[in-house]
């Protein structure tokens, strides 16, 4: 694996990582009370994204594009 390619996959966990993060949270405290913070924006639609964005990165970062491996 080239350098270049590890820093891809580095960068590609810590992006899925990001996006967990985001998806995390909107418990609540009083199980007989619901909490509608837990339909919001970041948790149904960014916090996904994000995760895949970091999928595709690392599938990038393995599987590695023709331009990445051409040797100089």
């Amino acid at each position: 694996m080239t350098p270049k390619g590890l820093k891809l996959l580095i960068a590609g966990a810590l992006v899925i990582i990001a996006g967990l993060i985001l998806l995390s949270g909107g418990g609540s405290k009083d199980p007989q009370v619901f909490n509608y913070a837990m339909f919001d924006f970041r948790r149904l639609v960014a916090a996904p994204l994000v995760i895949i964005a970091g999928i595709v990165v690392e599938v990038i970062a393995i599987m590695g594009l023709p331009r990445f491996n051409k040797k100089k």
